[in-house]
């Protein structure tokens, strides 16, 4: 009579198990229903453990290359943002009038880059809920309408250059047939284009970034072997720090392509497509792992592209006439005169190129916008609502842009410097709710960061944000002309600042004794 018991026993825990599993799905459901969540618990994908089941929820399971595998995708999606049609312009700009001299910074920035990112990372699978959503609880309800709105110009302005440089590679592919309207016209269909793939799940859409990164990866990787670039200069360039005040302004943009403020709040929100309880430490912890060697793979495929992209134009266009001409409008036009048609000409390898980093920029910009707006405001819209809307604020403004400045090549360079000043200006709105959030033992409990990555983590960011305002003041001086402009600029900029101290304040870096000696709307913290 033992044994049945014992089998009885059994299957009761079994029963009591499931129950509430289930009970647990079902608050889970009907919280999400109360609150947008970046992914309903039946959109997750099941990360199985199923040979380390018995280990505690407190010890980390050994690595698994099968487990890396089913959390390899979120760290992709964000690399492309390292891969836009700004960044690709970034970099042919650096290797026409800098050479490969600037090679070594383009490295360490992207490993800034990888260091924020695995910070934004970290808080979405520490807490299980994305930045956007976490600075709609940590500040009051005027500021985290200032922070969605500098997040959505920051989105709009990104949106406008991918869109345009996929409008660009289909005018070259279309042999100038379409006209540039046309392509953004096309381009913005991708909308429907990713709700297709999303209603397949998440992989299938990391999938279809796979492809595109792919055919970037080649398409440039070709270039780089027909280039032929010199190897002695090229490891030259990566390991010897060079700089010249001819070439600071380039080097500027180097660094401040790195970090684009929608892709800090993209990446807190991907991060949570696997299921992680963040109740235990220990899967935390693992996934946490798994992001890093994975977010790590990503960026160095991306620094790779964009370093075939410098070495071709440095070693087709350095020291020339042409060098300061060349942007992402006649580049192909260049590369074609330089270095000539061949079997498959490089005009439309460099069109073929340009096209997969505008449509998977322009995609994720869209699944980036999905979470901006439903974080900061907590809509809960169904997705293809949410994407439209996404999609019409940056494809309306575009329409316009394309017909207003496709008069000459000038314009639309000049188009794309208000567009970089654009973004840099709200990058410390990304960086700082991020490294305040990061850094709170409330909130992150036993994963907030330490004193030590906390310093290093606030110095990347105000290296980054001073080389951002470098730039800004270099356009302003240069482009703010007149006297009511120059008003207006002041104005601007003194409650632009005002606002960035307003962070600050609230993020526990300073002193108390400097907070104290604050206006107190400065000092006022919650909601």
């Amino acid at each position: 009579m033992s044994a049945p018991s014992r089998e009885d026993g059994s299957k009761e825990e079994e029963k009591d198990e499931e129950a509430n599993r289930l009970l647990e799905e079902a608050g889970a459901v009907s919280s999400s229903s109360e609150e947008d969540v970046a992914y309903e618990a039946g959109e997750k994908i099941l990360v199985a453990d199923f040979e380390f089941d018995t280990v505690d929820d407190a010890t980390v399971p050994p690595f698994s290359w099968k487990k890396l595998w089913l959390f390899t995708g979120p760290g992709f999606l964000m690399s492309i943002a390292f891969l836009d049609p700004g960044n690709l312009e970034g970099d042919l700009q650096s290797g026409a009038i800098a050479g490969y001299s600037l090679l070594w910074l383009l490295m360490w920035a992207t490993v800034m880059g990888l260091l924020i990112q695995l910070l934004s990372a970290r808080v979405g699978v520490a807490t299980g809920r994305h930045l956007a959503e976490l600075c709609r609880d940590e500040y009051p309800h005027w500021a985290r309408l200032v922070l969605w709105f500098m997040a959505e110009l920051a989105l709009i302005g990104a949106d406008i250059q991918e869109v345009i440089g996929s409008a660009i590679a289909i005018q070259i592919l279309s042999r100038g047939v379409l006209p540039l309207w046309v392509g953004v016209l096309i381009t913005a269909s991708d909308c429907f284009f990713f709700l297709f793939l999303e209603n397949y799940g998440v992989r299938k859409l990391e999938a279809a970034f796979a492809v595109l990164i792919s055919v970037m990866g080649l398409s440039f990787a070709w270039m780089f072997a027909d280039a032929r670039p010199n190897r002695e200069e090229l490891l030259m360039g990566i390991l010897v720090p060079r700089l010249s005040s001819k070439t600071i302004r380039q080097a500027v943009g180097v660094v401040g392509c790195v970090i684009m403020p929608h892709n800090v709040f993209l990446h807190s929100a991907l991060v949570q497509s696997r299921k992680v309880d963040p109740n235990k430490k220990g899967r935390v912890q693992e996934a946490l792992n798994y992001y890093s060697i994975e977010s790590s793979a990503a960026l160095s495929v991306s620094f790779m592209i964009n370093l075939f992209v410098t070495t071709v134009f440095a070693k087709g266009f350095y020291g020339t006439k042409q060098a300061k001409n060349i942007g992402l409008v006649n580049a192909g036009q260049y590369l074609e005169e330089k270095y000539g048609g061949g079997v498959f000409p490089i005009l439309y390898i460099w069109g073929i190129g340009l096209l997969a980093a505008g449509q998977s920029s322009t995609i994720t910009g869209t699944y980036a916008g999905q979470f901006i707006m439903g974080g900061f405001l907590n809509l809960r819209l169904k997705k293809w609502m949410r994407a439209l809307i996404t999609r019409s604020f940056a494809i309306v403004p575009t329409i316009i842009v394309a017909i207003v400045f496709n008069r000459s090549e000038a314009s639309l360079d000049i188009l794309n410097e208000w567009l970089n000043v654009l973004q840099s200006m709200q990058i410390p709105f990304a960086l700082i709710p991020l490294l305040t959030l990061v850094s709170k033992e409330q909130l992150m409990g036993t994963f907030r960061v330490g004193p030590v990555l906390e310093r290093v983590a606030w110095t990347v960011a105000g290296l980054i944000i001073v080389i951002n305002g470098y730039l800004l003041l270099d356009f302003f001086i240069s482009e703010v002309n007149g006297v009511m402009l120059g008003l207006l600029a002041c104005s601007c900029t003194t409650a632009y600042i005002a606002f960035i101290v307003y962070l600050v304040s609230q993020s526990g870096i300073l002193p108390s004794a400097w907070v104290n000696r604050l206006p107190k709307g400065f000092s006022s913290t919650g909601n």
